[in-house]
């Protein structure tokens, strides 16, 4: 038929925006795409195959994400109406302005009555109600519709070119699209902004996006012209009722796992979209262990854990089979030493000289390892700053979704600082920044703690640097020995666990201190290094120097990416016991994971004491009875016997030989399912019990546990044996592995 007698359907008129919202969203994620795989370099070999799956299986995920993404415009497409505005006049617009108030209202009260997330917490909600509240004044093919769809074309452009930057931004930190740090990092917006602002030109970068966004707008308008020759609503109905079902379908047809299947993590992560990822682990905040992945009989799992918690010193307290209780007896008197733990700000192993490092970023801590009980086969339990506290604080496995120190329902779990408490000890966490932050201070003054943060700092006291995340480490640990005095002069020993700042973007520290190039990583490297000097030598010169212990570790690596889910090398952290008075130097081979340092100090200070802790001193171990439990938010690991099983969710599990060099892994087939059942066993029962609310503190928890008494002497007249016997933690110690 010749053109002239064409006619478009006024429903093709109407929707033909859509086109235009589609093919910019692909094109902009198909550009992001390439931007991430120039940024992988090598990590990703360029062969056919790869980049036929990043781009074929990402176009698949693009193209569903787009179906959530257009929700906004196919809203509009469907709701103004052709040519007359439905609402005019003052009076109807100040009733219909009213109803919106009281329908806003009653949102924010529902959300709150179902989910209790307070005003301050429901801001999105308003951006919801500001997108309906014009709707009344527009007619779409008039001129306030076109400049309507305009505005609206505009918004999502800049908005997609954000989520475009920010996504290069994210990989370039952390190796993969957005995932749950992302999700994190939206409730901190003060922290995570002022993190951004403080590292990048911020405002330069916004401008160059609205600049780009302008262009591409300008040069493609055409396709938002709005015209509608005569659509019905039931007409406009029919359209959005497929994109409901077509949304609805995408939900449980699809899921952030399907793409990963090729073995190469940086090619699985370059085949999703990001903002389909973000959501994704949006929803995953909260994973449900038993719905999520693999389990066994509860009786089984118990079984197989209290099997796997069996130690000479160690005996259960109860014949329950579901009772983790454990006495832990030691020989003779405890040694009620001062502890200071300090959790350092991703410090990971392979800065270290000791472990091969050739930039001498860590000069003294590396001289500390011969001066100390130093453990070079230690796992962190995650990726992020609570799972190290939460493992250093409760002794658990990474259980999925939030750490405990996020979930509700989190107050009085049985922590390290009970067992301290119990002996007279003052317990603090001490943190650099504001503790709200990832909920620690709400956390940790609810689990034994008093705790101390920027706040608590003197107004008068010298700041020598500070950023968004805290102030600098040395007036951090000038903080920290204001406590100790504290508790000196009150006559009680003190149990510190200190949490640093500085070895973390924007990577600022007090000029002078070190030679490196500043703000740079290697520069807040070798500043964590001077200012743990500089504080264990102005601890020296006070008088309970020689009865403190200082724990010195990592609360995650710097680097958490990888070809593997759970890339080994990137989970390597160091561990050192200092206290020259009372443990002699011992390098400790023993596979160990961050879970088993609070039991391992405990049994190196001699403690008798009763426990349920999923972690072991490592000096009570068998000859390769170690294990460590390295884990994301979703896939939960466990390492043994060169064997790494990772429990996915969907009930999928994976086996492989790591690389302890290069993080590496070759699948094992078929699986040693006595490794997976010991797997599933930490994870389910730690899981299950903290539902249940089982991991709370007892009251017969405090019930003392009394010591073997020392060995008589020998009576011989060959030899006379002295009296002093060796303390009981330095006896501990030293037992060979």
């Amino acid at each position: 038929m010749p053109r002239a007698f064409t006619r478009v359907s006024p429903l093709r008129q109407r929707f033909r925006p859509l086109w235009w919202l589609a093919i910019t969203f692909v094109l902009i994620s198909f550009v992001t795409r390439v931007a991430l795989l120039v940024m992988s370099g090598k990590e990703i070999p360029h062969t056919p195959l790869n980049l036929l799956y990043a781009f074929g299986v990402g176009l698949g995920y693009d193209l569903v994400t787009f179906i959530y993404v257009a929700w906004p415009m196919v809203l509009m497409l469907w709701l103004v109406p052709a040519r007359r505005a439905p609402i005019s006049g003052l009076g109807l617009w100040l009733l219909y302005l009213v109803g919106m108030a009281l329908l806003y209202a009653a949102c924010l009260g529902l959300v709150f009555l179902l989910w209790h997330v307070h005003v301050h917490e429901s801001w999105p909600l308003i951006v919801l109600f500001l997108f309906f509240l014009p709707m009344p004044a527009l007619a779409y093919s008039a001129r306030s519709g076109q400049w309507a769809m305009y505005v609206m074309g505009l918004v999502l452009l800049y908005g997609l070119f954000f989520v475009a930057a920010s996504e290069l931004v994210f990989w370039n930190e952390f190796s993969v699209r957005f995932n749950f740090i992302a999700v994190d990092y939206l409730v901190y917006t003060t922290e995570v902004i002022g993190n951004i602002q403080e590292s990048y030109p911020i405002g330069r970068w916004l401008a160059l996006l609205m600049v780009a966004a302008l262009v591409v707008f300008v040069l493609t308008r055409r396709g938002l012209r709005t015209r509608d020759d005569g659509s019905r609503f039931w007409q406009r109905s029919r359209l959005a009722l497929v994109w409901l079902v077509l949304t609805v379908l995408s939900l449980f047809a699809v899921n952030s796992g399907m793409k990963d299947r090729t073995g190469n993590n940086y090619v699985d992560e370059l085949a999703g979209n990001g903002i389909y990822q973000f959501f994704a682990a949006f929803r995953s905040s909260h994973l449900d262990y038993a719905k999520f992945y693999q389990t066994l009989p509860e009786d089984q799992a118990f079984a197989i854990l209290r099997d796997n918690l069996k130690a000479p010193n160690a005996s259960f307290v109860s014949d329950d089979p579901k009772d983790l209780t454990r006495a832990i007896t030691h020989v003779g008197p405890e040694k009620h030493l001062n502890v200071v733990l300090i959790s350092v700000e991703s410090l990971s192993g392979d800065y270290l000289g000791t472990f091969g490092n050739k930039q001498n970023l860590t000069p003294y801590l590396d001289s500390l390892v011969d001066q100390s009980v130093f453990f070079d086969n230690l796992y962190a339990n995650g990726t992020r700053t609570v799972r190290g506290l939460e493992a250093l604080s409760l002794s658990v496995p990474p259980t999925p979704g939030d750490s405990l120190i996020r979930e509700h329902n989190n107050e009085n779990l049985f922590s390290i600082a009970d067992i301290f408490n119990d002996r007279g000890y003052q317990s603090d966490f001490v943190y650099g920044g504001y503790g709200y932050f990832d909920n620690m201070n709400y956390f940790f003054s609810h689990n034994g703690y008093k705790t101390v943060d920027r706040g608590d700092i003197p107004k008068d006291a010298v700041i020598h640097s500070q950023n968004v995340w805290g102030v600098a480490d040395e007036d951090l640990y000038t903080l920290a020995l204001k406590q100790m005095d504290d508790a000196q002069a009150a006559g009680k020993p003190f149990f510190l666990h200190i949490m640093t700042t500085s070895n973390h973007r924007p990577y600022t520290y007090p000029a002078g201190r070190v030679s490196q190039i500043a703000p740079s990583r290697p520069g807040a490297v070798a500043y964590t290094d001077w200012s743990i000097r500089d504080f264990i030598e102005r601890a020296r010169s006070k008088p309970y120097f020689d009865n403190t212990v200082f724990v010195i570790t990592a609360d995650h690596c710097a680097s958490s990416a990888g070809k593997t889910a759970i890339p080994i090398n990137h989970y390597h952290i160091p561990l050192w016991i200092y206290s020259p008075k009372n443990f002699p130097p011992q390098r400790v081979h023993t596979l160990m994971g961050q879970l088993d340092i609070p039991p391992t100090l405990l049994g190196m200070l001699n403690f008798s004491y009763r426990t349920r802790f999923f972690g072991q001193d490592v000096f009570q171990l068998p000859a390769g009875g170690g294990h460590a439990l390295p884990g994301t938010y979703e896939k939960l690991g466990y390492l043994r016997d060169d064997m790494l099983t990772v429990l996915e969710p969907r009930r999928r599990l994976e086996q492989f030989k790591p690389d302890y060099a290069t993080g590496d892994a070759t699948p094992i087939q078929p699986v040693n399912q006595a490794m997976v059942d010991q797997a599933i066993a930490y994870y389910q029962v730690a899981s299950d019990l903290f539902k249940r609310g089982e991991l709370v503190r007892r009251p017969s928890d405090a019930t003392p546990v009394q010591p073997l008494p020392l060995p008589a002497p020998a009576t011989s007249t060959a030899a006379p044996v002295s009296s002093a016997s060796a303390p009981a933690a330095t006896s501990s110690a030293a037992v060979a592995h």
